[in-house]
């Protein structure tokens, strides 16, 4: 396995000692509202970008050549591509829940398969910075086309962004692992995790796969939840 070297420095570092629960989060659909990297291809994209989501949908190609395949599809300026991101809006109930994680001393890690660049530009218009992020990398070329790096795709993992693997090395870090998702590229890691936050597609596969969960709709449910989340009485039974 490719163990990227930032992986250790950036998970290790920001994990405090005296912290017995590490929170990874995925982003579209999870903090975001809607999937930031569709709404940019609906908007921009290039014809064939569909057919690779189906291709991803059913199994026929990873998430890293689905992602990288599709972005190269996308034909924006920069200017435009800010102005699509400013169109679209995180969880309002999502900074209240960040304050109150970071208060107890929680680690919180954005690990996403999207884009990073839009990441950070919806949280800083949210008002939320110096979050770690850990996503894929989008390159502008020129003349309004874009390709896409994939600093944390393993050789053995179909995904862009390997998500097991930075469970995996929050719990080689003796923590445990809160993993917050919605969908797909959530199911591989869920299975890592101590407990899943779950909502959407997510729900379904950790009640069907009997993984320990908490199902919840937005982030002001799931502020009221983290209590007993963390104290283990919230939980979904696995079966």
């Amino acid at each position: 396995m490719n163990n990227h070297p930032l992986l250790s420095t950036v998970a290790l570092n920001a994990i405090q000692p005296s912290s017995e629960w590490v929170i990874q989060c995925d982003f579209d659909g999870t903090i975001s509202l809607k999937d930031t990297t569709d709404s940019l291809l609906n908007s921009y994209g290039l014809p064939g970008w569909e057919d690779l989501e189906d291709a991803w949908e059913n199994g026929e190609i990873g998430s890293r050549e689905c992602m990288q395949k599709q972005v190269a599809l996308l034909e924006m300026s920069p200017e435009q591509l800010d102005a699509s991101l400013a169109q679209l809006h995180i969880d309002p109930g999502f900074a209240a829940f960040l304050q109150s994680a970071q208060h107890q001393g929680l680690p919180f890690f954005v690990v996403s398969d999207g884009l990073d660049y839009a990441i950070t530009t919806m949280l800083r218009s949210a008002g939320i910075n110096d979050l770690p992020v850990i996503a894929n990398h989008l390159v502008y070329e020129q003349d309004a086309r874009w390709s896409l790096q994939t600093p944390w795709n393993q050789p053995t993992c179909a995904s862009a962004n390997c998500k097991c693997q930075h469970a995996i090395a929050t719990h080689q870090a003796g923590r445990k692992v809160l993993y917050i998702g919605d969908g797909s590229s959530d199911f591989c890691v869920s299975g890592k995790a101590d407990v899943v936050l779950a909502k959407g597609k997510l729900i379904n596969y950790c009640r069907e796969h009997g993984i320990a969960h908490v199902p919840f709709t937005d982030f002001r449910e799931a502020l009221a939840l983290l209590p007993g989340i963390l104290s283990g009485t919230a939980l979904e039974p696995a079966v």
